[in-house]
C-alpha cells in the first residue's frame, strides 16, 4: 500500500505547480519579441513601448497603495527607483524595441539572454560578487555560441538594430544590479519595486514618445494592434510578474532561472509561426551553446 505523508505531498504539488508557473511565464516571455514586432508596422517604438508600461503601471498601481507600501521610503531609494525607470524601462526598452525594427525577433531575444553574463561581470565592479571557476568557464561557452550563432553573417541594417539591442540590454543589467542591490537588502518589497521603476520609466518615455512620433493615427493603427499593445501589458507585464514571483516563492532561484533560459527557442519557435523566420542549422547549435553556457553560470554560483 503507497501511502504519503501529507505534507510531503503538498510540497511535490507545489513543486510541480511552480514549475508549471515557470514554464508559463518562459511561453509567455517568448513571445514578447514577436507581438512587439507585428505592432512595430503601426506603432513607432517608443510609443508602443511607452504605452506597454504606462498600462501596466495603473493597473498595479492600487496594489502598491493598497497597503502604504510607499511609507518611509529613502530619498536615497527613491533616486534608485529613478534610475532603473530611466535606464531600464525608458532607454533600455525604447531602445530594444527600436532595434526590433531592424533585426529578426529571435536574434534579439538571444542578445537578451546575455544578460546574466553582464550581471555578473558589471557585479564583480559595483556588488563585490567573485565568480566560481565554473561561471568563467559558462561565460567562455556563451561566447562561443555566440560566435557561432552570427557566423553565418549579418545583413544590411541588422549591425544597427544589434547595437540598439545592446543598449537595451545595458538598461536590463542595470536593472539587475540596482534591483539586485535593493533586494539584498530588503528594502521594499517585490512589488514595489517593479511598480515604481515603471510607472517612472513610461512617465519619462511616452511623452518623448509622443512628441518624436506623433499621436497614433487612429485611421491607420488597427483594432487588433491596439489588443496587442494591450496583451503586451495585461498578460506579458503583470500576469507575466506574477507568475514568476509566484514560481519563485517554490523553486529555487537557479531553478527557475535555468527554465528562463530556454526564452529564446521558444521565441525563434513562435517567430517562426508567425514572422516566417528561419534559423541555419550553424544558429540552431550556437542558440543552443549559449543556453547551455549561460545556464553553467547561474549553476555555478556560490551556495
Amino acid at each position: 500500500m503507497n501511502l504519503m505523508i501529507p505534507g510531503v505531498a503538498s510540497a511535490k504539488s507545489a513543486h510541480v505547480t511552480a514549475v508549471a508557473e515557470g514554464i508559463l511565464f518562459t511561453l509567455i516571455a517568448g513571445t514578447t519579441l514577436v507581438i512587439g514586432k507585428m505592432a512595430l508596422h503601426h506603432l513607432g517604438p517608443f510609443t508602443l513601448t511607452g504605452l506597454r508600461y504606462f498600462l501596466a503601471f495603473l493597473l498595479l498601481l492600487p496594489f502598491t497603495l493598497r497597503h502604504h507600501r510607499l511609507r518611509g521610503v529613502s530619498r536615497q531609494l527613491w533616486m534608485r527607483f529613478f534610475l532603473i525607470g530611466l535606464s531600464f524601462y525608458a532607454v533600455g526598452n525604447g531602445a530594444l524595441f527600436w532595434g526590433l525594427k531592424y533585426i529578426p525577433a529571435t536574434t534579439a531575444s538571444l542578445v537578451l539572454n546575455l544578460i546574466p553574463l553582464l550581471v555578473l561581470l558589471v557585479g564583480i565592479l559595483w556588488l563585490r560578487e567573485i565568480p566560481t571557476c565554473w561561471q568563467i568557464a559558462g561565460i567562455i561557452v556563451a561566447i562561443l555560441g555566440s560566435v557561432l550563432f552570427f557566423s553565418p553573417g549579418l545583413k544590411v541594417g541588422e549591425p544597427l538594430g544589434i547595437a540598439l539591442v545592446a543598449i537595451g540590454l545595458a538598461g536590463n543589467v542595470t536593472f539587475g544590479i540596482f534591483g539586485r542591490e535593493i533586494a539584498r537588502a530588503q528594502k521594499v518589497d517585490t512589488l514595489t519595486l517593479t511598480a515604481v521603476p515603471l510607472g517612472m520609466g513610461s512617465m519619462i518615455l511616452l511623452p518623448i514618445a509622443l512628441s518624436i512620433e506623433g499621436l497614433p493615427r487612429f485611421s491607420v493603427i488597427s483594432i487588433t494592434d491596439w489588443v496587442m499593445v494591450a496583451v503586451l501589458a495585461v498578460v506579458n507585464t503583470v500576469g507575466a510578474f506574477l507568475l514568476y514571483n509566484h514560481a519563485l516563492k517554490t523553486l529555487p532561484a537557479f531553478e527557475l532561472s535555468a527554465i528562463l533560459n530556454l526564452t529564446p527557442l521558444v521565441t525563434a519557435t513562435w517567430a517562426w509561426l508567425f514572422l516566417n523566420e528561419r534559423l541555419s542549422l550553424f544558429q540552431i547549435v550556437g542558440m543552443v551553446t549559449v543556453i547551455l553556457g549561460i545556464l553553467v553560470v547561474q549553476l555555478g554560483k556560490k551556495k
